[in-house]
């Protein structure tokens, strides 16, 4: 077996049900899960019946690089959402089979482990998928913790510059998971100004870039301000999905834009990968993809639910407002006393919720580890178990401090 595989440590959702192995739930209480970040609202009708009468495809093997039309859907929808100019459908656009597999695969492809001391950067905590990808390249991730000063964004200034000289590729989330921030302009070019300097190639995961709380303000995305700074999208590379966007978790569907380049390298890695996206999904893609109403009432949905939660919380946790995205970063020990783990555990036996330990999201790196005592809260359920969620933490922290 590969060795590296002894690297990979544990998914933080396996973690989860090691923790609250021998936790008894509260049984006066119907189960109100916030960990796994899964979108629970339905799925558009319209996209199962793009799905069904796209059936007919499969009687055929479907192309890696996808249909024209799918392409054309992607590059279209890239040029409304971040008013970019004349995306070039056929080099500059892949449909993959969900982001996930995607930004796995791409460490695979792009990583050189033949000089030494490779190095990706991470942001810390983070999706677990950049460091797993990382060290199965034969990489070694390089941590950049998330800055509670910056609404938690990464610090990218704070990388040592003996460290930018190691780095092939950096992974990077806005909007961010688990903390909701999204980059601005000026975090965009200090990153593609070291880029230029030491050459590394940026995975920007933008999928949870359609969940934001300001219709008039949308986040940023790499490609949008790659263009606003006069610049190709030379060494650059951005991460989309339909899954969050249009609840279409188990559909895997979405794509990679930018540097026709590394595109061209990455859909050769990919032919012989296997992992050419569906017929009927595609066709389901292309009608997700082309529509805007049923984003816009998706979102709304996320809006009504954030104003009403987060005031909630904000009374007995450390929390605010993300810049965008599906979740609550809460800080916990402060005003309860309780570890993340503690939390998690005693929140599940009082009261029958489930939170995910922030801890678990980040590594100890630069002597600590930035998502220790806080909890990543989902809001993904409807607006009334959000709701209710949130009166039973309120009721929890209350009982803390009656103690």
């Amino acid at each position: 077996m590969n060795p590296l595989l002894e690297k990979l440590q544990l998914y933080p959702f396996e973690r989860l049900k090691e923790l609250i192995t021998g936790v008894t739930p509260a049984t006066n209480f119907k189960n109100i899960s916030f960990g796994i970040g899964e979108p629970k609202h339905p799925t558009p009708q319209f996209i199962k019946e793009a799905f069904i009468e796209g059936l007919g495809g499969l009687s055929n093997y479907p192309a890696t690089a996808g249909s024209d039309s799918l392409r054309d859907s992607i590059a279209r929808w890239l040029e409304r959402r971040h008013q970019l100019r004349n995306i070039n459908s056929a080099k500059e656009v892949l449909p993959v089979t969900g982001s996930r597999e995607a930004l796995f695969a791409f460490a695979q492809a792009v990583i050189d482990n033949r000089r030494p001391n490779a190095k990706v950067v991470c942001p810390n905590p983070f999706y677990q998928i950049y460091e797993g990808a990382t060290l199965l390249a034969g990489a070694m991730p390089y941590y950049v913790d998330c800055d509670p000063a910056r609404n938690f964004a990464p610090d990218y200034a704070s990388v040592p510059l003996d460290v930018w000289k190691e780095v092939q590729l950096v992974y990077l989330c806005s909007p961010g998971n688990p903390t909701g921030s999204v980059l601005g302009l000026a975090d965009w070019q200090l990153l593609f100004e070291l880029s230029d300097q030491y050459g590394f190639i940026i995975a920007s995961d933008e999928c949870y870039s359609e969940i934001y709380f300001d219709e008039e303000n949308p986040p940023l995305g790499a490609l949008a301000a790659a263009q606003k700074l006069g610049r190709s999208f030379n060494r650059l590379v951005v991460f989309s999905s339909l899954s969050k966007r249009s609840n279409v978790p188990g559909m895997r569907s979405g794509f990679v834009a930018g540097d026709p380049a590394v595109l061209k390298l990455f859909l050769l890695y990919r032919t012989y990968h296997g992992c050419a996206m569906n017929p009927a999904v595609q066709a389901a893609s292309i009608a997700a993809w082309e529509d805007e109403v049923h984003v816009r009432l998706n979102r709304s949905k996320y809006i009504k639910k954030f104003q009403i939660v987060t005031p909630m919380l904000s009374e007995v946790l450390d929390v605010r407002l993300p810049d965008a995205g599906f979740y609550l970063w809460a800080c916990v020990d402060a005003k309860t006393g309780l570890s993340d783990k503690e939390f998690t555990c005693r929140l599940l036996a009082d009261y029958n919720v489930t939170v995910l330990p922030g801890s678990y999201l980040g590594r100890t790196a630069h002597w600590r580890n930035p998502g220790e005592n806080y909890v990543r809260i989902a809001l993904v359920a409807d607006i009334d178990e959000c709701i209710e969620g949130a009166e039973r933490i309120v009721q929890f922290c209350q009982s803390l401090s009656s103690l």
